[in-house]
């Protein structure tokens, strides 16, 4: 009998010898991920989630670890990203039967990310789990990756995120929110890894490797404090518009003029306001069409105040050589630019396969759902002498695309009509997405929905201003730019990646078995 397979079955666990038993805390690993999230926050549940998946997983023959990986990943989107259920059957025409079914591929296909990550990792580790150990946050990390990239992407549950209101927060200036996912999954490993120490009487290598794992801990919350970018003193006054516009109404041209007038005389009291933000398609008609609206505006607006409002846009583009839609925002008084959305959101602003799947349900022709990407390296939109990067719904969710997009610019805006989750825990983890941008990036992010959650979200990703969901009201207060980058902005994740791919290349089965075999 090899080194290895002595010492998988002296690592077995009821977790790991009785399959339903491993299966179910499979899933309530995946689960507790989703509590580490707002609006629950218990961040502490990252590293015990981890060490839960390895007590099941660690003993495991490779070829069960697809269906491990999995079940992990049901467990954490069948929890944590189910909300697209109320966009499916609320305001998608689409019966219950249906929209429960699409909710279950959704989440049994996001799941899949999971099952090739650790039938990968099982690939690699093979039976020994010393590897398997080392392996585990490397092919954690690239599973992330490649599922916020694949086919557009879902860069939503990273667990570094939880870390807004966490003692990690300190770390994603440095490495952003993959680095601190890195260190959750660590952390886990470390947990699991000390225990195998300790029944096997290596007491000093215990507490070594406690001591490693506590470090980034500890010196995390004293870096929280440090400033990497140089932060304004002289304020920008700031008003956004929640204008709480019914979803089932937003795109019927007959309350066309109510919506208008709706955000026009919320901003009556504000319109001399330096900045002032309305939420996304708040002008629910393509811009080539609503130049009496615009030049209204325009003449509101104080000489020094500049209106940012999320508009359709339509017309030529040369990229794709057509006429197109673009989901757009735009700049009006004494500012400039407009920005089309680069990351579309799959079946919400595009259909895929949409010659196939147009007019099969309701869901596959939702309104304003023929969208295409703007072009890449767009700048950033000017107002009274200020750089400010939009981010349209979706888009704050990619962290290197923030990181990157955000070089040249003093402020970062976001504008979101997350009506179409309802007053699920959907919009409340957008909020949280757009605090670790702000975290990562050193700089004010100013947040702009049509029901909530609009926000001013500080530099460290505080949250100073807000207003209550599900209402119709104006936030106002004073946000101050940056100058300067972190260096996550500088690098981006690559390092991180880097890393997790270099861990791979040197955790070889010819190396780690010899140390196996001295140790055992």
């Amino acid at each position: 009998m090899t080194s290895d397979s002595a010492e998988i079955r002296g690592l077995k666990s009821p977790l790991s010898a009785n399959g339903v038993l491993g299966s179910a805390a499979l899933l309530v690993a995946g689960a507790l991920q989703t509590l580490t999230f707002s609006p629950f926050n218990f961040w502490w549940l990252g590293p015990v989630s981890i060490l839960l998946i390895l007590l099941v997983t660690v003993p495991l023959k490779p070829e069960k670890l697809f269906k491990a990986g999995w079940l992990t990943g049901l467990g954490l989107f069948g929890s944590g990203a189910s909300w697209v259920y109320i966009s499916i059957s609320e305001y998608g025409n689409t019966s219950v039967p249906v929209a429960i079914l699409l909710t279950v591929l959704f989440v049994a296909g996001l799941a899949l990310f999971h099952g090739l990550a650790f039938w990968f990792w099982g690939k690699l580790a093979k039976d020994s789990p010393i590897r398997r150990l080392i392996l585990f946050p490397a092919i954690w990390i690239l599973g992330d990756w490649l599922r916020g990239w694949l086919l557009t992407g879902f860069p939503w549950l990273y667990l570094g995120t939880a870390h807004t209101d966490g003692p990690l927060a300190g770390l994603a200036p440095l490495v952003g929110v993959h680095g601190i996912t890195l260190w959750i999954t660590v952390t886990g490993a470390a947990l699991y890894g000390m225990w195998w120490l300790i029944i096997h009487l290596r007491h000093v290598a215990a507490a070594i490797t406690t001591v490693i794992a506590l470090v980034p801990w500890l010196v995390a919350p004293a870096m929280n404090r440090l400033d990497w970018t140089e932060i304004s003193k002289e304020p920008t006054s700031f008003a956004a518009m929640q204008g709480n516009i019914p979803q089932q109404i937003k795109w019927d041209p007959d309350f066309l003029k109510d919506q208008i007038v709706t955000y026009l005389g919320m901003t009556e009291e504000y319109w001399k306001t330096d900045l002032i933000l309305w939420p996304e398609t708040a002008i629910p008609i393509p811009q080539d069409q609503a130049g009496k609206i615009i030049e209204h505006i325009d003449q509101q607006l104080g000489e020094n105040s500049t209106l940012i409002t999320g508009i359709p846009w339509y017309g030529f583009s040369d990229r794709i050589e057509d006429f197109t839609f673009h989901n757009s925002i735009m700049a009006v008084g004494n500012g400039e630019g407009i920005y089309h959305k680069q990351k579309l959101v799959p079946f919400g602003e595009y259909v895929p396969l949409q010659g196939l799947l147009r007019g099969l349900i309701g869901f596959f022709d939702l309104p304003m759902s023929s969208f295409s990407p703007g072009p890449e390296y767009q700048g950033p939109l000017k107002a009274n002498g200020i750089n400010i990067m939009p981010f349209i719904c979706y888009e704050v969710a990619y962290p290197d695309f923030v990181a990157f997009n955000s070089r040249k610019a003093n402020l970062l805006l976001t504008i979101s009509n997350d009506g179409w989750f309802g007053d699920s825990i959907g919009p409340l983890q957008h909020l949280q997405i757009a605090r670790m941008r702000a975290l990562e990036t050193g700089r004010y992010m100013l947040r702009g929905t049509n029901n909530g959650v609009t926000a001013i979200i500080d530099n460290k990703g505080v949250v100073t201003e807000t207003i209550p969901h599900f209402e119709r009201a104006t936030l106002s207060g004073d946000v101050f730019t940056a100058e300067g980058n972190t260096p996550y902005m500088q690098t981006g994740s690559w390092p991180v990646l880097t890393l997790a791919v270099i861990l791979i290349v040197f955790v070889r089965e010819r190396v780690i078995p010899r140390f196996s075999a001295t140790g055992s």
